[in-house]
């Protein structure tokens, strides 16, 4: 009776059971205290295990005096279903698909000179059976077939467009050489029509979607130091690396090199990011999705224009940060406006100006409070980034 308990939650006696069973035509024999060996009749062929027996039990005894019991409930809270990795690649693809991207699903390989181009191309990572001839390499970055797809979608009068793709790149033959990236290409390429041109897509836009995406997964951009780009597939000079200390290198964004889009066989302009979701820092846990109360001053914020004289090998953003550093409790953000070298500057240093936002908190400023903050300013800037005041 301890099968019919546990399956229907009915508290019977064997004699019951047994009653039951033979109104319905079963040959029913007791063994011993709480078992019963049944025959059905040669006519109920749909009888084959001990949960049919209690089945017919159940419908006879009737399924309205079944007891109600709820499901037990495990103790503690759930263990979550998606690793982190798969909620940064969720929360990043929906991200995207806001900014106005199509997702696209492309192959994990390509043609070998392709990823040659794309800093790939190791004979470890060719395929000894691939499934074209000229998909015979494992890709080093999503960027190069989302650019192949779109000039597809171009071909075919679809364009100009926005794709992104969430996917493995093979950086080594080694299982630490997988990593998981999500890249997104903006590409210009001219319309069908005779009057249409190719829209020129622009680095800033590529930028702001990469700065866009970094902020849904926490991790807003001023957080990382940009670097020259280390990827061959991007334009000298105009584009960039988001990095985390000297060697960890999350994201790269920039115009895509043109020797590159002639192998791919692309006809427009390109711009493209690729961020390495594995290389982001996990958020540390605050008890919760609640963000914070806004802390935000009632008092109007001032600007102040600085220019400074450092050497030309100097990068902007080390006075940048020089400069965020020198009072982090006045000084809201600093941004670079000029950059400039020639006539007035003396050979081998550059000219950078910036503009410092300064946000007074619970009183306003007085000339002797900025001035003090400017002083702050300027010998933070000699200190850490080498930089005197411009005359």
């Amino acid at each position: 009776m301890k099968e019919i308990a546990r399956l229907t939650g009915i508290q019977m006696t064997g004699a019951r059971a047994t009653e039951i069973l033979q109104s319905l035509g079963f040959a029913v024999e007791k063994k011993g205290a709480d078992a019963l060996t049944v025959t059905p009749p040669t006519f109920r062929r749909d009888i084959d295990g001990k949960a049919d027996l209690v089945e017919e039990i159940a419908r006879i005894h009737g399924f309205d005096n079944m007891p109600a019991i709820s499901l037990t409930r495990p103790a503690g809270r759930p263990k979550p279903i998606l690793t982190p990795l798969q909620v940064r690649g969720r929360v990043a693809r929906r991200a995207l698909a806001g900014l106005g991207y199509l997702e696209a699903v492309t192959w994990s390989f390509l043609p070998r000179v392709q990823a040659e181009a794309f800093g790939g191309g190791d004979a470890k990572l060719v395929l000894d059976n691939p499934i074209a001839a000229d998909l015979n390499t494992m890709r080093p970055s999503v960027v190069a077939n989302l650019l192949t797809a779109a000039q597809k979608n171009a071909d075919r009068g679809n364009g100009p467009a926005q794709l992104f793709e969430l996917g493995p790149v093979y950086l080594g033959d080694g299982p630490a050489d997988q990593r998981t990236a999500i890249g997104g290409v903006r590409v210009g390429v001219p319309g069908r029509h005779w009057r249409a041109k190719a829209a020129a897509p622009d680095l800033y836009d590529i930028k702001a979607d990469l700065g866009a995406l970094l902020d849904s997964l926490g991790q807003p951009m001023s957080r990382f130091q940009f670097a020259a780009p280390d990827r061959p597939w991007l334009h000298p000079g105009r584009g960039a690396a988001l990095k985390l200390g000297p060697k960890n290198t999350v994201a790269v964004f920039g115009e895509v090199h043109p020797g590159v889009l002639k192998i791919l066989g692309v006809d427009g302009p390109a711009v493209a990011f690729e961020l390495f979701l594995e290389d982001i820092p996990a958020q540390k846990g605050k008890g919760g999705k609640t963000k914070p109360a806004l802390d935000a001053s009632d008092l109007m914020p001032l600007t102040r224009d600085f220019a400074f004289l450092v050497s030309a090998e100097k990068s902007a953003q080390d006075l940048v940060r020089a400069i965020e550093g020198a009072d982090k409790d006045f000084i809201a953000t600093v941004s670079v406006f000029d950059v400039y070298q020639g006539q007035g500057v003396p050979d081998g240093q550059k000219s950078i100006a910036v503009e410092v936002r300064i946000q007074p908190k619970d009183k306003t400023l007085s000339d002797s409070d900025i001035e003090a903050i400017s002083k702050r300013i300027v010998a933070a800037a000699a200190k850490s980034a080498g930089a005197t005041l411009r005359s």
